[in-house]
């Protein structure tokens, strides 16, 4: 209502007025452009933090209460501002996560920027987005001369599926080593890219010709960390894909 609008930064009433104009029903049903409580306090909870710098810890599990407020608001519920508002903060802290580290070190290794969102995106169950980001990153990591690593931290184990958590717990159970030293226990962002788009092309079931590309990959990939005594968990990651790839054609 006009009355709270000047509460509101502009984010919150550039939504409105976008809710306002796209959506004619918007003006006389107040409920389409209202917004919950809980919408509310997660889009101030993102804004304080963000304007803090809270931590990534932190700002992961606010990615976790978007996700559950996400999936309140089902495609049937006529909130329409609310899905707007999540969207936008959950942007906010996927480009807050990511982007700052490519700032900061891109002039000495080849990182990708879209990786986080890319899990976050099979991790909700969008293959489509996923797949579309990691094949846009693969390329470019496949061929980088200093690929960035990804810690597997405790805050990144819940947007993982069961064989990634599982492969980390083998790593960490077979080599000592793994628990002392970070380095161990982490994955480069190529096999992550590259294991996300072998398992959104599986679920999408995409052609053999697209999956023969993606062995080929797989087959450069293993090649760059052949030599790399530390990458335990990308060679057994990219072994596992290579093998789930090969089942696929051969079946």
């Amino acid at each position: 209502m006009p009355v709270f609008v000047q509460f509101l930064d502009d984010d919150i009433a550039s939504l409105t007025a976008l809710t306002l104009i796209v959506d004619p029903k918007c003006r006389n049903h107040t409920q389409y452009a209202s917004i919950s409580q809980l919408t509310l306090s997660l889009y101030l909870m993102t804004q304080c933090q963000l304007k803090l710098r809270h931590s990534l810890t932190s700002l992961a599990q606010t990615l976790d209460y978007i996700e559950v407020s996400q999936r309140r608001h089902t495609a049937s519920c006529p909130c329409v501002l609310d899905k707007l508002t999540l969207k936008s903060i959950e942007s906010k802290l996927m480009t807050i996560v990511c982007h700052p580290i490519a700032r900061d070190f891109g002039s000495v290794a080849t990182i990708a920027t879209t990786d986080f969102e890319a899990l976050y995106a099979y991790n909700n169950g969008d293959y489509q987005h996923c797949l579309e980001l990691s094949t846009q990153n693969v390329p470019t990591l496949l061929y980088a001369v200093q690929p960035h690593g990804v810690p597997i931290r405790p805050e990144f184990v819940q947007l993982l599926d069961d064989d990634i958590v599982s492969l980390t717990a083998l790593t960490l159970i077979v080599n000592p080593k793994c628990r002392e030293y970070e380095h161990y226990a982490s994955i480069s962002q190529l096999t992550l890219s590259l294991y996300l788009m072998t398992k959104c092309q599986l679920k999408i079931r995409h052609s053999l010709t697209s999956l023969a590309q993606t062995l080929d990959c797989i087959e450069v990939a293993q090649r760059k960390h052949r030599a790399c005594c530390s990458c335990v968990l990308d060679k057994l990651t990219l072994k596992l894909i290579e093998g789930k790839v090969m089942i696929s054609i051969t079946t």
